[in-house]
């Protein structure tokens, strides 16, 4: 599938006590990111809503002046599921800082029930992409 890139730079306000990008902010950039590869996959974005965070695992901290690329694509679809995999990676060393899975439902805007989207994965690109849709089956299967 298609990887959907959203680039931001981190200021002080993004900061927390250790001044270190605070998760809460991280958190919002990070489902926004999500959101962007689901949405785009489904062609109606208000049709989209999270369902589960599946983790955001810190790798290393992230600081002040950094630029930082969230990369996420959707590697998993059930009937009316989308499961999206984000990577956060410092722009400018490419160090890996955050990653973690992210699943939304259709739904219809109206009534907000469930409904089929249609989506069906292509075959993966690479190596990266296989490891991100095992890392999605794994979390289906509880392991």
């Amino acid at each position: 599938m298609k990887k959907y890139y959203a680039t931001h730079l981190v200021k002080s306000e993004d900061l927390n006590h250790h001044g270190t990008l605070f998760a809460a902010r991280t958190a919002s950039w990070f489902v926004e990111s999500a959101f962007i590869a689901a949405a785009c996959e489904h062609g109606d974005p208000s049709e989209i809503v999270c369902r589960n965070i599946h983790g955001m695992s810190f790798r290393t901290p992230v600081r002040n002046g950094s630029v930082v690329r969230f990369t996420s694509r959707v590697v998993h679809t059930g009937s009316t599921s989308l499961m999206v995999h984000v990577e956060v990676s410092d722009e400018l060393t490419g160090q890996l800082a955050v990653d973690g899975y992210l699943t939304f439902v259709t739904v219809y805007k109206e009534t907000g029930e469930k409904h089929p989207h249609g989506i069906v994965l292509d075959e993966p690109e690479d190596a990266h992409e296989v490891a991100e849709r095992e890392g999605a089956q794994r979390l289906r299967a509880g392991l």
